[in-house]
């Protein structure tokens, strides 16, 4: 069985936070049968004012570390994931990372980018973050970046986006965008998760959600579990999303884990409770893998 994650901040942890224990290691991906982990470049929290383009470049230098030291391998396709050997998928969040430039949208893309969270919880050239409220859409240089990013088949990644500009990507963007890691809004209010509206919006669309596992955003009490994962997926399946709905764990970027789900290695237990709530084997492969694969054929892999 192929096994995705979208979005872990390992390389910010192993970068520039060097005293913390993260929880993506080789081993617990290999413990819990991962075949790709995507791993973000992350912009930091301050925004274009702290240098985010800086920060992306000492994150890359920490995968090549990595790679040297542990074998981590990139890929240039999420196609090229395989069943029984970890491979690792870069990302970007915060757009503030390209400068406004789409001269930098080709430059990560040569460093093996293919998706690109739009905003973190900053303004930036691009758009505006969720945390905020503003009604405002995708801005002018924005969607010059989005044409850039489409041209190279780089998937605009909605989390953190406000809702405004969600909308401007549903409608206007050439290619269908993704939410890395988004929860529904119905089973959590929490201004990072999606509505209903939207997510059935995403799966009439040809996007894709990958289901963050914070606590925070699981649940209103933040007393979550695997089976707070699994209602996620679960309403956003009955909302239609069965073949649009996944994996997105924020590990090493999440204040706090879910007290049975502490690391890849424990993503067998999600797919256990989803074949325990009677899902088929091939639904269950659907939402590890699958879904994640076959939306990055959608964008032309």
């Amino acid at each position: 069985m192929i096994i995705c994650d979208t979005h872990c901040d390992t390389l910010y942890m192993r970068a520039l936070e060097p005293e913390a224990k993260p929880c993506v290691t080789m081993e617990n991906m290999k413990r819990g049968g991962m075949s790709l982990q995507t791993c973000t470049l992350f912009a930091g929290s301050k925004g274009m004012s702290d240098h985010p383009h800086d920060k992306a470049l000492d994150e890359y230098a920490a995968f090549e570390r990595l790679a040297d030291s542990e074998g981590w391998e990139k890929v240039d396709s999420p196609l090229e994931a395989e069943e029984g050997k970890v491979k690792i998928l870069l990302s970007v969040e915060g757009g503030e990372i390209f400068e406004g430039s789409v001269e930098r949208v080709h430059e990560f893309h040569a460093r093996g980018i293919r998706m690109a969270a739009l905003t973190w919880n900053n303004e930036n050239e691009i758009g505006y973050p969720a945390k905020g409220g503003t009604k405002n859409g995708i801005k002018p240089q924005g969607w010059e970046i989005l044409k850039a990013m489409a041209s190279l088949r780089m998937a605009a990644d909605t989390s953190h986006l406000n809702e405004a500009g969600f909308w401007d990507l549903i409608d206007r963007h050439s290619q269908p965008p993704m939410a890395s890691h988004s929860c529904a809004a119905k089973l959590c209010p929490h201004f990072r998760n999606l509505t209903d509206e939207q997510i059935r919006a995403m799966a009439a669309r040809g996007g894709w959600i990958g289901v963050n596992f914070y606590p925070r955003f699981l649940r209103e009490d933040g007393k979550a579990g695997v089976k707070d994962i699994v209602d996620h997926i679960d309403h956003m399946c009955q909302l239609g999303a069965a073949k649009n709905v996944g994996f997105g764990s924020d590990f090493d970027g999440i204040e706090y884990t879910p007290f049975d789900c502490q690391s890849p290695a424990d993503i067998p237990a999600i797919l256990e409770e989803l074949r325990r709530r009677g899902y088929s084997e091939e639904a269950v492969e659907d939402i590890a893998g699958r879904n994640f694969l076959n939306y990055y054929r959608r964008l032309g892999y």
